[in-house]
């Protein structure tokens, strides 16, 4: 990632990442799509380029979720010993919506959090 030579107020990552928004200005668009990245910033022409989340985003959704939705399906089971098939019927459509909206979230944090701490691919020092 070049080094960012416009003066923009400072933007608090978290936030922006949460709110979708640019991560140099707070105020233009990140996603393009629900989970597409755009090209560049409509407000202050941020190229998104560096923005490379990964697969980060849906680990640390995978295992939030996973954790919330195992938890709350084990505790059923025991207070209540429902039928399989209302186990189907719960959980995982709440899996699948929940994974859904926090992976949004989460890939913005992580875009943002990318930008505002300058993170790079790894070089090797050959001299």
């Amino acid at each position: 990632m070049e080094e960012d030579k416009a003066l923009w107020a400072p933007v608090e990552p978290i936030r922006a990442g949460l709110q979708g928004r640019c991560p140099r200005c707070g105020e233009g668009r990140l996603f393009s799509g629900f989970l597409s990245v755009g090209k560049e910033c409509s407000n202050c022409g941020l190229d998104y380029s560096f923005a490379d989340a990964g697969d980060g985003p849906a680990v640390f959704v995978i295992l939030i979720i996973g954790f919330i939705v195992c938890g709350l399906a084990l505790w059923m089971e025991v207070n209540y010993s429902p039928p399989l098939w209302v186990h189907f019927i719960l959980w995982i459509p709440l899996a699948i919506v929940l994974c859904l909206a926090a992976l949004r979230l989460m890939k913005g944090v992580l875009i943002t959090l990318q930008y505002a701490n300058k993170a790079a691919p790894g070089e090797i020092d050959r001299g």
